[in-house]
């Protein structure tokens, strides 16, 4: 792809109104560690909600989606559509709960809820854990992807004045470029720079990807053209279900039966995964810390679902179906999402740059997030809490700083030495399977302790890991991953149950102080709840469970009424849609009618 001055001009300016962000807010986020990890707790709802979806909009999601489609067609976005049912229990059941807890990150919440040195040890560990290999991984995934898309843009990239000559190298330096100068941005100017970088990035890639569907599928006959091209191709498949169905075929060898059990009964409630964690977390908990009270706490929660489910996913479907038509002999499918954006015959030269910028944008406010991310657990809940737990906010503000340059630094070690990003998504995989019950009851039952979470974490990933290094099942082929999350979960379910039972419960004085801060429905708190009749939280779990519903089938129903219309089905598409608006007016009606607190009382100003 050959550049133009004013391409270059294009993206240089984007890079100076980053930094222009980043020194802009440099003095408020050096106030304090909270100014610095959630904001000062200032956030209204759309920023917090709006900068969840810029950092799951990846420079490698788009890629990844393309390849879904490519291999399954478009229902095989199901792979990540189910977990919306994991995101809606987070915004009804937990997203209150996390803002009323008043901590700063997820994993100091062990503290809060458990006490002695099993809670300690849980908060360091995860602290370590998460911050360092985990987020390094992730970050690792991140650049490779980058580096893919640099070489497809650019495949002759070189830099001989400084002796690379080598394609994959000179993309790795450019890559290390782009997160040097995300590194500094989100050390200057701590979370508020990162979430109104991830505003802006996440209107200009969106733009761009909209952009780029257009041409795409101008490109490819327009949506008529497409659409009967698509089914030359289905009949040339012969079998497996229609490229353009939202549904797939059940009983198919890539759907079998019992991995739709799996995916819609239990991997979304029962798997840890970065960003779909159930009863929620990460990064994700760290934007509902930094909302100004409840209400915006939920709407935030609310808004990253409806955007990231039922906004952004049509523009990627509809141009991975394009670089099927117009690429078939393409190996690599998923870079015939690059394809389209280099192929002058399909995308504007004109708006190379912008594109560019875009892609930029996309890498960037994952990596951004990734590292303020990382960098409060290692603070907050290791140097400060167990090494250097007296010193002034100011020191732990500077210290988070260097943490943020260290862990861009670590994580560009290990995307050297890092050959696979599918075989970092196994590994987190193993990790987290199993582990989602507990995440989600230490909130509703008071006898689930530190020991519950810790044999739960052990237990699922050394079965996990067991399943799929020692005896080689392969979580590639769905019916196996399906049984490997079945087995896990059953495994790591009986080991936290059985240590839950053979271990004490929490002390009293511990589950009062947490039960009257956080205010848990008192439903399975009965021995606690007694002790604290001040307490007046709400009885509204069946409430809760139908907003969920609710919550679920809105964005459902406006998903596939937009898919609908964009095929040219006008009466279905505004049938779904009329459901879609049916759901949120109910959802309206009862968040307005109960008051967004989680307590009784009156509502919340």
């Amino acid at each position: 792809m050959h550049l133009t001055f004013l391409d270059w001009a294009v993206i240089l300016g984007y890079f100076g109104v980053n930094l222009l962000i980043g020194l802009w807010y440099r003095r408020r986020a050096t106030e304090s560690t909270e100014e610095f990890f959630v904001g000062g707790r200032k956030v209204s709802w759309w920023l917090a909600g709006t900068s969840m979806v810029a950092t799951t909009f990846a420079a490698d999601t788009p890629l990844a989606v393309t390849g879904m489609v490519a291999e399954h067609g478009i229902a095989g976005n199901w792979l990540w559509w189910n977990m919306l049912l994991s995101n809606m229990l987070t915004v009804f059941f937990f997203a209150r709960l996390w803002r009323r807890a008043g901590v700063l990150t997820d994993v100091e919440f062990a503290e809060l809820r458990y006490s002695g040195r099993a809670a300690a040890f849980l908060r360091g560990f995860r602290a370590l854990y998460l911050g360092l290999p985990i987020n390094c991984i992730i970050l690792g995934w991140v650049n490779l992807a980058m580096v893919k898309i640099l070489l497809m843009i650019f495949p002759g990239l070189s830099f001989p004045a400084i002796g690379i000559v080598d394609a994959k190298l000179a993309a790795l330096v450019v890559v290390f470029g782009i997160m040097l100068l995300t590194a500094l941005i989100s050390s200057l100017s701590g979370l508020w720079g990162v979430l109104v970088t991830d505003l802006f990035q996440f209107v200009l890639k969106m733009g761009m990807v909209i952009v780029l569907a257009w041409f795409a599928v101008k490109a490819a006959g327009g949506m008529t053209g497409l659409q009967t091209r698509l089914q030359a191709l289905d009949a040339a498949r012969g079998g497996g279900g229609s490229i353009l169905s939202f549904f797939p075929e059940v009983g198919s060898p890539w759907m079998p039966t019992i991995a739709v059990f799996v995916y819609l009964a239990v991997n979304w409630w029962a798997t840890w995964y970065p960003g779909s964690e159930p009863g929620g977390g990460g990064y994700v908990a760290q934007r509902i810390f930094c909302a100004r009270d409840e209400r915006h706490s939920l709407l935030a929660t609310l808004w990253f679902s409806i955007a990231h489910y039922a906004l952004r996913p049509w523009p990627w479907i509809l141009t991975a179906l394009a670089s099927l038509v117009l690429y078939p002999t393409l190996q690599d499918k998923e870079s015939g999402f690059v394809k389209t954006i280099v192929d002058p015959n399909v995308f504007p030269p004109a708006l190379a740059g912008v594109m560019i910028a875009a892609f930029a944008a996309a890498y960037m406010s994952t990596v951004a997030t990734q590292l303020n991310w990382g960098a409060s657990y290692l603070i907050n809940d290791f140097y400060r809490r167990f090494l250097n737990p007296s010193k002034p906010d100011g020191h732990y503000v500077k210290a988070a700083q260097v943490a943020t340059l260290g862990l861009m630094v670590l994580s560009s070690v290990v995307t050297y030495y890092q050959e696979s990003i599918a075989g970092a998504w196994k590994f987190l995989m193993a990790v987290g399977a199993g582990t989602g019950s507990v995440f989600i009851l230490r909130w509703y039952w008071w006898r689930i302790n530190a020991w519950s979470e810790i044999a739960a974490m052990a237990a699922s990933f050394l079965v996990s890991m067991f399943l799929q290094f020692g005896l080689k099942w392969d979580t590639s082929d769905a019916r196996q991953f399906a049984i490997t999350v079945l087995v896990t979960v059953a495994c790591s379910t009986v080991a936290w149950v059985a240590a839950t039972f053979l271990t004490p419960p929490e002390p009293t004085e511990r589950l009062l102080r947490f039960y009257r801060k956080v205010s848990p429905s008192p439903a399975l708190w009965g021995p606690i709840a007694t002790q604290a009749p001040e307490v007046r939280p709400r009885r509204d779990g069946w409430s809760n469970l139908v907003d969920w519903a609710a919550g679920c089938a809105m964005i459902y129903l406006a998903l596939f009424g937009t898919g609908k219309i964009l095929f040219g089905d006008w009466p279905a598409g505004l049938l779904l849609w009329v459901g879609a608006l049916a759901a949120g007016a109910l959802l309206y009606w009862d968040l307005s009618r109960r008051g967004w607190s989680v307590l009784e009382g009156p509502k919340e100003p």
